[in-house]
């Protein structure tokens, strides 16, 4: 029963921000000092819970198809969401929003659809691993690079950021994996369903609070997210496959690749960019939006199943 509720994550998704449009005094409250950071805080402590160090060891069984994944993942999506904002002359708000969803590493939510679509879900978590653990680095180097020319970036406050709400959840799971497995077997059940939950929730929080903004310029977000992702996914299944990954490789890498962590470009946006306060929007549409395609591609490659 949980799993089938986990699985209708898209579903949750557009029924949660659509309650967040029509009613946002219930969430608005909810938009203030350190909720949504502990909300994404949780997530990734969930994510940390399923993960184990031999998912680390396995990187040396599969380096081929992590490295296609890792260096498409922070080499297309950036440079997409860049090109996209610039060709939709989006405004500066929103333009750094999507350059830092761009930016971001694999979402938590493309192992489950990486699930549903049959594919490798043992290689979408260790691929979501590494592109985690690099995002200390790299999400804050590459934000700089494309949005700099924008607005200003405090890489430093990027940084600590992202260790603080990525890593050391992601980490602390993981050990409580180790040294308290019976109480972790006793969470399992549960988390997938409680972290689809919390995104969810955290988009709509965003929702919420910038109800009539969304209904304003929603139209034009919609499009350059679904550019965004709509590409991810393509981009990262024809690059693997020209560069000889099997099918069901292919398609774990293109999930991950066009599947953002857009909880954290939500965080980021609200932490790093006070003075923008629409920047945060783009990162809750984005997760609307790769969802939506992601769980497409999902069932219809479920339906096409690998021989």
């Amino acid at each position: 029963m949980l799993q089938k509720l986990t699985l209708l994550f898209p579903l949750w998704m557009i029924l949660l921000c659509t309650a967040a449009l029509i009613w946002p005094d219930w969430l608005i409250f909810l938009n203030q000092g350190s909720i949504v950071v502990l909300i994404l805080a949780f997530v990734m402590l969930c994510m940390g819970l399923t993960l184990t160090f031999d998912d680390f060891r396995r990187i040396i069984r599969m380096p081929k198809a992590v490295a296609i994944g890792f260096a498409a993942q922070y080499s297309i999506m950036p440079s997409l969401a860049y090109g996209i904002g610039y060709a939709l002359s989006l405004p500066d708000y929103f333009a750094v929003g999507l350059i830092l969803v761009g930016c971001c590493p694999g979402g938590t939510a493309s192992n489950l659809v990486t699930y549903i679509a049959k594919a490798d879900v043992a290689l979408s978590v260790v691929m979501t691993v590494c592109s985690t653990l690099a995002a200390v680095v790299l999400t804050p180097l590459l934000t700089q690079l494309f949005a700099g020319a924008l607005v200003p970036v405090d890489s430093w406050m990027l940084f600590k950021q992202t260790l603080q709400v990525v890593i050391l959840p992601v980490v602390l799971g993981a050990l409580l994996n180790r040294w308290v497995p019976q109480l972790v077997k006793c969470i399992m059940p549960v988390a997938p369903l409680l972290s689809v939950l919390g995104v969810c929730l955290i988009c709509a929080i965003v929702f919420a609070a910038n109800a009539e903004s969304i209904l304003s310029h929603g139209a034009e977000l919609l499009l350059a997210t679904a550019m965004l992702h709509g590409s991810g996914f393509l981009i990262g299944y024809h690059l693997a496959k020209f560069l000889g990954c099997p099918p069901q490789t292919a398609r774990t890498i293109s999930v991950e690749v066009g599947m953002q962590n857009s909880g954290l470009a939500i965080v980021l946006a609200k932490q790093a960019f006070p003075m923008l306060l629409l920047t945060p929007v783009a990162g809750a549409v984005s997760a609307l939006m790769h969802s939506l395609i992601g769980s497409l591609l999902a069932v219809l490659w479920r339906i096409r199943v690998v021989k």
